[in-house]
């Protein structure tokens, strides 16, 4: 009886908090709606002093023509985005953005992308990815994570585990009393308070598989072949280590990763409008054009 009255209003409580404090968002391409303790403002202050940290500490790579594919297909990739957002209803959203695409020099098979378009791939990746097609699926899930905003709903929930792990504290009531963390300041404090980290950022396994489905669109829009999504994530599979159950990971299982994929495939083909032999064919016309001036 006396756990029944203590739940009772800590449940009250959280649910006027997070009415109070959070905003409904609605996932692009799946429509899923999450509820959300932080606003844009908040979450991209933090991630832009994150990623500031970030890159003062990264060495950038210093093969040139690998750091030019990665900003060469990010920019594809980025232009198909805001083009999908702005023609179906999320034009509100284009102001988040400041992209950026670096290569650093790592040898971990890896990349992220903080809220606003920071992306970062380390060169690790690149013998996995094999080409541009390969990167712009790797590219398309990081993206993909910021554009569902799933930093934000990662953040949102380890908050309300905190207001309800300090409930009777003064966390809770300096909260409140703040309208839901408008103070930028005391936002980052709290991220601190939780070791919330951008670049190490764990999505949970419904994040990356909602990631793998707008990666896979956003590459199709860009005029990447979906399809080589299937062959990437095989060799993903084959790197070394211990092989854990899917109930251990934050990541689905490679067999479930794979079969997602493969049903996704039809609605991706859909978007697919290969891009890359028109150009090549312009390419070429524009060399034979140019041999021909300088015979005459």
């Amino acid at each position: 009886m006396k756990m029944k009255n203590f739940r009772t209003p800590v449940l009250v409580a959280l649910a006027m908090l997070s009415a109070a404090c959070g905003t409904t968002n609605t996932v692009p391409i799946t429509g899923r709606k999450t509820h959300l303790l932080v606003d844009d403002a908040q979450i991209l202050s933090l991630s832009s002093q994150q990623y500031q940290d970030y890159m003062r500490g990264a060495q950038l790579s210093t093969n040139a023509s690998n750091a030019a594919m990665v900003k060469r297909v990010g920019q594809r990739l980025a232009t198909a985005v805001e083009t999908y957002l702005r023609n179906n209803g999320f034009a509100n959203q284009l102001q988040n953005y400041q992209w950026e695409f670096n290569l650093v020099a790592s040898k971990q098979a890896n990349a992220f992308c903080m809220p606003g378009g920071k992306i970062v791939v380390y060169e690790g990746i690149l013998p996995l990815t094999q080409d541009e097609n390969g990167l712009a699926i790797v590219m398309g899930h990081e993206i993909a994570h910021a554009v569902a905003k799933h930093s934000a709903e990662q953040l949102s929930k380890q908050m309300r585990q905190q207001y309800a792990a300090q409930i009777g504290g003064t966390m809770l009531s300096q909260a409140a009393q703040a309208g839901g963390w408008g103070n930028t300041a005391s936002l980052i404090n709290l991220a601190g308070q939780l070791g919330f980290n951008f670049a190490n950022l764990k999505y949970s396994r419904d994040n990356e598989t909602e990631a793998d489905h707008l990666g896979l669109i956003f590459a199709a829009m860009a005029g990447y072949d979906p399809q080589l999504a299937i062959p990437f994530w095989q060799r993903m599979s084959q790197l070394g280590g211990s092989k854990k159950s899917e109930i251990f990971s934050d990541h689905p299982s490679d067999a479930k990763r794979l079969a997602a994929l493969q049903k996704l495939m039809p609605e991706a083909l859909k978007y697919y409008k290969p891009v890359a032999a028109s150009t090549q064919k312009k390419a070429a016309t524009t060399k034979k054009k140019s041999t021909t001036t300088k015979k005459r």
